[in-house]
Parts: structure tokens; sequence; C-alpha cells
């Protein structure tokens, strides 16, 4: 608690980062759960915060990775290509996760083997992006 007064606004994004990706891997976890349960409404009121927590850190990591960029001078060259890089290659992603989210928060959603299996699938390359964003930039914007 002490330290994070001290802790530098790049050590602070990626603390509060890191938490948003805690809960989006939980939410997903849940969204599992209640389809195996058959637990529709819940399913459509998980994906209802998953949507919004997803869309908030991609916004304001987007914003904030724009920003750094932006004043590049301050980053070594190091981080500046793997924030251009990690910007570059997430952008299809990026429109999946939320053309995904978009589908089924609706209220006629159909949540049957498709929907679980995609999710799936969607779950499999976010852990993925995760595991990047975490082991290498983050940890390089962290040393920043």
């Amino acid at each position: 608690m002490f330290f994070s007064l001290f802790s530098s606004k790049n050590q602070k994004l990626v603390e509060h980062w890191s938490s948003d990706h805690i809960e989006i891997v939980s939410l997903a976890n849940s969204v599992v759960s209640a389809y195996e349960s058959g637990n529709n409404k819940y399913i459509h009121q998980t994906l209802e915060t998953l949507k919004k927590v997803t869309i908030g850190h991609l916004m304001e990591e987007d914003t904030e990775l724009i920003d750094l960029l932006r004043d590049s001078k301050k980053l070594d060259r190091k981080l500046e290509k793997l924030i251009v890089e990690f910007r570059n290659t997430f952008k299809g992603a990026k429109t999946a996760v939320l053309v995904f989210l978009t589908k089924y928060t609706y209220d006629d959603a159909v949540y049957d083997e498709n929907f679980i299996y995609d999710f799936k699938e969607l779950i499999n390359v976010l852990g993925k992006r995760i595991d990047f964003e975490e082991n290498n930039l983050y940890a390089k914007l962290k040393d920043n």
C-alpha cells in the first residue's frame, strides 16, 4: 500500500490493467459455468458486465498507449516497438471481441453450442493476448 504512493504512472496503469485482466478472466469463467448449468439469465447478465469491463479496458489502454507514443522521447526503443506491435496485431482480435459481445448481449441472444464454442475460442485468443501483454508489454512499461 505504502509503495503505491510512490509508484510511477506507468506502474499504476499496469497494476490497474492487470486487475482488469483478473476480472475479465473471472467473468469469462462465470459465463462458462452458467452455460454448463443452463442459466441463460446469468449468462446474459455476466456478458453485459464483461462487455462493460472489456470495452472500458480497451478504450483506456488505447488512449494511454497512444499518449505514450505521442511522447515517445520518454520511451526506450524496445518499449516503443512493443506498443506499436501490440496495437497493430490486436486490431482484428479487438474487433472480434466487440462484435461477439454485442451479438450475445442482445435480449434475444441464443446461448447454444455455437455460442459456447465461439466463446471458448475467443477466450483462448484473449488468454494468449493477456499473457503477451503482461509478460512483455506490461513488464517493460513498469520499468520505463
